[in-house]
């Protein structure tokens, strides 16, 4: 796509028109932390102490060290080429318009919707627990649903509408997990619960599977890169935005690790992977700090859903611009933005019917993880030298992604083997589908690049 480097400059170089949908660095790091936050707390932190023992707070330090490691490459490539294609432009410009830039970024579009469900689920799961019925498989799916719609029409709404709306629940969710945080710490103090049972781990291979879904906790901040056309100053803002929202995230992270930790032992937690921030409340701050947590995870998971199908409908719109997945309109009028919000929408509340959280998750990590091996490896065969990329710290980020990868699969294949057959399958299936599409298509002998912005133009 030889169209990329202009589209990129064009996008920063707007009408001042333009000027009113483009997101601003705060409501970028809303966007940004509003899906980190909402998947990582609310959806994974139970099942992280799970795997990791009563040092399960470690596991998030070392996902966001992995996490800083990986958004290097993504920081680089965006502040030489912001735009709104993101991972797909990353990784077209590395391997070039074929099967693996194709497969890769539609790995990472898939593991974004796999989010969505993920984090609609956790609304549903935190909706019902107040009246003991979150394990009540159809309301569980009549509510994550509700809440997909819900992010539709945001989104439909326009660009500002979803800045805004992450801005505002973004303070307010930060906020709140904070004041529980201190007041669950300061209500249980830092040696009971789990952390009163000693420091010792399961296992070595069962910390760094633990940190897998550490750095799912953490993928959030790719959808800054998948939206770097639409921010204000990208080539200075878009870096900024990850290196903040990633900040934010990790002291928010550790601590509610820390109230969790203090006020539940890791049996409890485990029995409440699925709520166990809820659960955590309860015996550290009574009702109303049950019923304070309930509603700040309601906020929390309603923006995260919200700014990821923001994130993943601008992607698969690019992705078919860029020629790189089929689209039919099925008789559908408006543009492939437009489409493409209903095609995620979809699948996302699909995923969130036929499984439940923990599969959704490894489904998620596994997918994310393949695919940023794949952009680590590209940038540094490839691009290190156009972006000015350290080859040391791209192949340190290669090399901690292969050692997590490989021990989230062992632990998988001993606990729930299905689920690593359901990811190897996807992914075999991606590669597969990509290839048909690609060796039919037609090559072009060029692209209106005008008409193609027409179409996929913001709303």
């Amino acid at each position: 796509m030889s169209d990329l480097g202009h589209e990129s400059h064009s996008s920063h170089g707007d009408d001042e028109g333009s000027d009113k949908e483009r997101i601003s660095l705060a409501g970028a790091v809303a966007m940004g932390t509003g899906v980190m936050i909402g998947a990582g707390i609310f959806a994974l932190t139970g099942q992280i102490a799970e795997l990791a023992g009563p040092l399960f707070p470690l596991s998030f330090v070392v996902g966001a060290m992995v996490t800083a490691l990986a958004a290097y490459s993504y920081i680089k490539v965006s502040n030489a080429w912001p735009s709104s294609g993101g991972i797909a432009m990353i990784l077209q410009k590395a391997y070039g318009p074929g099967v693996v830039a194709a497969s890769a970024s539609l790995l990472m579009a898939l593991s974004m919707v796999i989010n969505e469900s993920l984090v609609a689920r956790t609304f549903a799961t935190y909706a019902l627990r107040p009246f003991g019925l979150e394990e009540n498989a159809l309301l569980l799916s009549i509510l994550a649903l509700a809440l997909i719609v819900f992010a539709y029409f945001v989104n439909a709404s326009g660009n500002r509408s979803v800045s805004g709306f992450s801005l505002v629940m973004s303070v307010i969710k930060v906020g709140g997990i904070a004041v529980f945080a201190v007041a669950a710490i300061w209500a249980s103090g830092f040696f009971s619960g789990a952390f009163s049972e000693g420091t010792s781990l399961t296992s070595g291979e069962a910390f760094l599977a633990s940190v897998a879904f550490s750095i799912l906790a953490f993928k959030g901040f790719t959808t800054i890169t998948n939206s770097g056309g639409d921010i204000v100053d990208p080539h200075r803002n878009v870096g900024r935005t990850i290196i903040i929202s990633i900040g934010i995230c990790v002291v928010t992270y550790l601590l509610v690790a820390l109230a969790v930790g203090s006020s539940l032992s890791i049996g409890e937690i485990a029995a409440a992977k699925d709520y166990s921030l809820a659960a955590a409340a309860r015996p550290a701050l009574g009702e109303i700090g049950f019923y304070f947590t309930i509603v700040i995870a309601l906020a929390a998971t309603t923006s995260g859903v919200i700014a990821s199908v923001f994130a993943v409908s601008r992607m698969l719109a690019m992705l078919t611009k860029m020629k790189m997945i089929p689209h039919s309109h099925f008789g559908m009028s408006g543009s492939i933005r437009s489409h493409m919000l209903i095609y995620t929408v979809v699948v996302a509340g699909a995923l969130a019917v036929l499984f439940d959280l923990s599969r959704i998750a490894a489904l998620g990590a596994f997918f994310y993880l393949v695919m940023d091996m794949l952009v680590h490896w590209g940038v540094y065969r490839s691009l290190r030298h156009e972006v000015g990329a350290k080859a040391s710290v791209l192949l340190t980020a290669l090399a901690a992604d292969g050692v997590i990868l490989t021990a989230f699969t062992l632990a998988k294949l001993r606990t729930d083997p299905i689920i690593v057959l359901y990811a190897a399958t996807g992914i075999a299936f991606v590669f597969a589908a990509e290839w048909f599409f690609l060796s039919r298509r037609e090559p072009e002998a060029g692209t209106d690049h005008e008409t193609e912005n027409q179409d996929t133009g913001l709303w």
